[in-house]
Order: structure tokens, then C-alpha cells, then sequence
């Protein structure tokens, strides 16, 4: 067994009230110590240990539990460890630790079968609450559990021991997320949606997290909170590999390797497919509806931009969504989908584009006195005309984020004008009203290209 050195043992004086031995009066020899205060009355007791309490006080049943009857021995972090696991993990607070985390970890403090005094703490293993065993180990300096050294010993409660050590001891479990990529969201109750769904996954997509990437140069991670997947309406994280992988990149980006842009979105490569970025002087957009509102927290393996709303890789092209609406109930996009036909471009925005479409309503060809009776009657010439007005001219993904005030060139050869503040457009024909962007529908991301959906129909000029 190693013995703690003299300096290490003066620390113990902190506890001096708890190991006071009493004497008889006759012959000196010591009598037995009966210690009165439970394991929880002697953490509370000691300056060293407010932070381990308050911790603890999160979880009444382990306060009852170490306020009870037991054999328990506790390795208490002091004050300063909790300090230095909360910059480890990134945190600023314990309240910012997910409750079921914080408990892990406490819980892993404890060995409940018996009362383990300093001259019976030999190197090995010790079975912990947690489920996990805790090595042992020893060198000149005196002793450690999980590298925390052991810095006070044997403070004698009425249900065990508690020993002060210099270290949160982290669970073997969770230790190698610790300074990875992953470790702002694990540590952090904001980010719990996402780890569900990591936990959740293909045992891969951690391991892919954890590491350096396919490349070997690192991993960006795209980190939605919670929030982000309730304003994508995400309830359900099961079997969410494919989303998981689409916001990662395989490698190190930085917000200032990031690309500008000007008038359309920059495909960037993730791991389960491009996302499309708008990087224009007014803030980092991706596929039109996500922002990035926190950059360059930096891992071991990388870095995280914090996101508010989660991505959601394409599954569908412009073609198959028209038609997904158009067989809804009630039907939407019904005469438009009747318009690319009559006009003889059914099959045209099923090919790879990308393009950018502002996509009439019902109600919007409707009110410009085209029913299908009305759209089938006239040359498809005049059709593709007015369909063809409806589509940016340049191959590219313009989501509303990389919109701007003034003309923009569509398929057709003639302008539109774009008011940002006001989200109109207006035709070439300056028919008044403009037609509105309907702002729940703007981004309607497809495979091939980007969808938003107008409620007027936009009508060329005269030639």
C-alpha cells in the first residue's frame, strides 16, 4: 500500500474537527473515534467541497442516499477540480451540465460496498455507482484514481469515508469525447437533442466524430441546439444518420476560411451531401433558412459553428415536389404542375439544374385568370413564356438570404425586381401589386435547386 506523503497528509487538517481522537484519563491509550456526521453533513461542512454540494443537491435521492446508512467511500473533487473540468469541457457553470451527465459523472465517485480508509486504497480497480470501474494507481506522489491524486484521506463519516482528490474523474465512457468536437454539445443541456440523435445513430457517426475525419485534417461541425430542431420541426432523432452527417465537413473550417458571396449560395461539401452558404457581409446563412449565430469553438480534432435551426439534406427535385403538392389534399401547385406540362417543360426541372424557381400558387394563376381550362387553351408557346419568368437565368441556388434589392435576370431574357424589405417581386409586365414572397414557403430546398413560392403569377413583358 503507498502511503501519502507528509505534505499530502498535512492537507487533512482542513478536516481536523471530524478526526479528533479523545484520550481516557488513566493510561492515554486512544480510545475508539465515533464519528456523528453522515458523508453529506461532512461535505457540507468543508469549504473545499461547495461545489461538489452543489452539485449534489441537484439529485435528492443520492443526498438521501449519503445521508443514510452505508459503507460508502467518496472521492470528493474539490472546489478548484470542478473548476478545471468545467474549462475542459467548455462550460462556464455546473447548471450548464446536462442533469443525467452531471449524475454520471457524481455517481462515479462513489463505491458503495465498503468503507475504504487510506491504508486499505491500493492500486487496482474499484467498482463505482455508475455501472463503471475506476483504476487506481500510484507513483512517488502518493496515489490516484482516474489520474485525480488523492490529496486528503480518510474523513470518517457514520455511513463511510470520503478522501479529497485534485481531479473530476471522469467516467471511462465519456472520456475520450472530452476536447473533441463533440464536447460543447455533450456537456452542454442546450445541445441534448443533438446528442440524442448521435446516441441514437449508426455507431460510426460517433466514431466519426471523435476522430480526425476522412482526410486526417480534422472536422467542422455544424451544432443545431435544441431550439434549432424545434424551428425544423424535428421530433423524432431515430435512424438520423443522414442528417448528422450533413452537418458535419471533413475538415478544419474556420469562420474566416469560410467563402463570400455575392448574388447566389456556395455549395460547401459535407460528409452526407453540399450544404449551400451565404456568406455576403450580413451574417452566415445556410440553405436560406439557417444561421449561424456562434463560431469557432475549437475541439482537439476541429471546430464547432453553433446553427439555429437544423439542416435537412434535400430528398426530393423540383419536379417530384410540384407533383408531391399536387397530390396533397387539397391539392397546391395543381396548375402549375398543368402549366409545365401544356408548355412541354414536364420533365425539365427533374434534370440537374440547379435552378431557382418562384413558384405561383393556385390561387395566384387563378387570380390571373388561369384555370387549367384556361392554361390548356393557349399556345404552349405563350406558357413557356410566362413559366420561364418565373426562373432565375443563372444555374445557381439563390436562397432568400442572398437576395438583394434591384433586377435579376430570368430564364426568359428579361428582369424581375426584387424588394427585400418588402418581399415582392416585380414583373417585367409591372403589373401592381407585385406578387409577395409567402415567407413560411421561401427555401423550399430540393435537390435541384431551390423553390419560392409567390402568390401572383409574374407575366413578361409585352415584345
Amino acid at each position: 500500500m503507498k502511503t501519502l506523503t507528509a505534505t499530502k497528509k498535512l492537507v487533512v487538517l482542513f478536516l481536523a474537527t471530524m478526526f479528533v481522537l479523545s484520550c481516557s484519563d488513566d493510561d492515554n491509550d486512544p480510545i475508539p473515534f465515533v464519528p456523528t456526521d453522515s458523508i453529506v453533513e461532512i461535505a457540507q461542512d468543508t469549504p473545499q467541497l461547495t461545489s461538489l454540494v452543489d452539485a449534489l443537491t441537484k439529485y435528492p435521492d443520492l443526498v438521501s442516499t449519503l445521508s443514510g446508512d452505508g459503507t460508502f467511500t467518496v472521492f470528493a473533487p474539490t472546489n478548484d477540480a470542478f473548476d478545471a473540468l468545467l474549462t475542459a469541457i467548455g462550460q462556464d457553470d455546473i447548471d450548464d451540465i446536462p442533469e443525467s451527465v452531471l449524475r454520471n459523472v457524481l455517481e462515479f465517485h462513489v463505491h458503495a460496498s465498503a468503507a475504504i480508509t487510506s491504508g486499505q486504497v491500493s492500486p487496482g480497480t474499484l467498482p463505482m455507482v455508475n455501472g463503471e470501474s475506476a483504476t487506481i494507481t500510484s507513483d512517488s506522489n502518493g496515489l490516484y484514481v482516474e489520474g485525480a491524486q488523492i490529496v486528503a484521506v480518510d474523513a470518517l463519516a457514520t455511513n463511510g469515508v470520503v478522501h479529497l482528490i485534485d481531479g473530476v474523474m471522469v467516467p471511462p465512457s465519456i472520456a475520450p469525447i472530452v476536447g473533441t468536437i463533440v464536447a460543447p454539445a455533450y456537456f452542454n443541456k442546450d445541445f441534448t437533442t443533438l446528442i440524442a440523435a448521435v446516441e441514437n445513430a449508426n455507431a460510426d457517426i460517433l466514431s466519426v466524430l471523435l476522430g480526425n475525419g476522412p482526410s486526417g485534417n480534422g472536422l467542422t461541425l455544424f451544432a443545431p441546439t435544441n431550439a434549432a430542431f424545434e424551428a425544423a420541426g424535428v421530433t423524432d432523432v431515430n435512424g438520423a444518420d443522414a442528417v448528422l452527417t450533413y452537418h458535419v465537413i471533413d475538415a478544419t473550417v474556420r469562420a474566416a476560411d469560410l467563402p463570400t458571396t455575392a448574388g447566389s449560395a456556395t455549395p460547401v461539401t459535407t460528409i452526407g451531401g453540399d450544404v449551400y452558404l451565404t456568406n455576403s457581409g450580413s451574417g452566415v446563412a445556410l440553405n436560406g433558412t439557417t444561421n449561424v449565430v456562434l463560431t469557432d469553438i475549437e475541439g482537439s480534432n476541429g471546430v464547432v459553428h453553433v446553427i439555429d435551426r437544423v439542416l435537412l439534406p434535400p430528398t426530393q427535385t423540383i419536379n417530384e415536389i410540384v407533383a408531391e403538392f399536387a397530390g396533397g389534399n387539397p391539392g397546391e401547385f395543381t396548375l402549375l404542375a398543368t402549366a409545365l406540362q401544356r408548355a412541354g417543360l414536364g420533365d425539365t426541372f427533374g434534370t440537374a439544374g440547379p435552378f431557382t424557381v418562384f413558384a405561383p400558387t393556385d390561387a395566384a394563376f387563378l387570380a390571373a385568370g388561369l384555370d387549367a381550362d384556361a392554361i390548356n387553351s393557349t399556345d404552349p408557346t405563350a406558357v413557356a413564356g410566362i413559366l420561364t419568368h418565373h426562373v432565375v437565368k443563372a444555374s445557381a441556388y439563390v436562397f432568400s438570404s442572398d437576395l438583394v434589392d434591384g433586377d435579376v435576370e430570368m430564364l426568359n431574357n428579361q428582369n424581375v425586381g426584387i424588394n427585400v424589405s418588402a418581399l415582392t417581386v416585380q414583373d417585367a409586365a409591372g403589373s401592381n401589386p407585385p406578387a409577395g414572397l409567402v415567407p413560411s414557403l421561401l427555401n423550399v430546398h430540393a435537390t435541384n435547386g431551390v423553390v419560392h413560392v409567390i402568390d401572383k403569377v409574374l407575366l413578361p413583358a409585352a415584345q
